[in-house]
């Protein structure tokens, strides 16, 4: 790893509206469709929000980076709407969703914004760490459960969160499903706990087309 720490300060944004009531909305204490502030979403209904917002982990990431670039922001479900139509996720039936899908999703947000972004199938670690001392920001795929560094996860993969700094010390996670006041934003996970959680796969992305400024 470098031998120095690199930051972003890339503005967070969680996957739900209320970000303060995450714990509640990952426990099953409030359902999704009773967020305080699910208009903000541009839901056209609580139903539609209540759906989606579980699954918003990716658009959530991209809203970050899309802000600390300096692009305008859209609410988060107009948002997955175009990536949608963009092949970035694709519904298999009434409940289930498959996504985000890396190449489609890449080759939209280059499109759409003009950003450099590359799908990595595989990316270690030493390779986050370069990223980000270039200047980009990195999509990673972790578990759920590294909002608490949990020593036994379920697995690894599944949950999208975004890599903002790295160093000597380890990751720096922005996480649209982290507790708040704990690991929603400039989260550090040591390089040693990462490994129970990445699954070695990502998006990088950055400020250009041809690759961060």
């Amino acid at each position: 790893m470098s031998g120095s720490m690199t930051m972003h300060r890339v503005p967070y944004y969680s996957q739900w509206e209320s970000a303060d009531l995450v714990p509640e909305f990952i426990t099953g204490a409030r359902s999704a469709a009773d967020d305080p502030l699910w208009q903000k979403s541009g839901a056209g209904s609580r139903a539609e929000y209540a759906f989606w917002a579980p699954r918003m982990c990716g658009m959530a990431c991209l809203r970050m980076a899309l802000d600390f670039w300096g692009h305008p922001l859209p609410p988060s479900l107009p948002l997955l709407r175009e990536a949608l139509a963009a092949g970035a996720y694709v519904r298999t039936g009434e409940t289930t969703v498959k996504g985000l899908i890396y190449a489609p999703f890449a080759d939209w947000v280059t499109h759409r914004w003009g950003l450099h972004a590359e799908p990595r199938p595989e990316l270690a670690a030493e390779e986050i760490d370069a990223e980000v001392a270039r200047g980009n920001l990195v999509l990673l795929s972790v578990h759920k459960t590294i909002r608490t560094l949990d020593p036994a996860p379920g697995g690894r993969g599944g949950h999208l969160v975004l890599a903002v700094g790295s160093g000597p010390d380890g990751v720096v996670l922005h996480n649209p499903s982290g507790l708040p006041g704990h690991s929603q934003e400039f989260h550090t996970v040591p390089w040693t706990d990462l490994d129970r959680f990445y699954a070695g796969r990502g998006v990088v992305l950055g400020a250009t087309a041809q690759g961060a400024s």
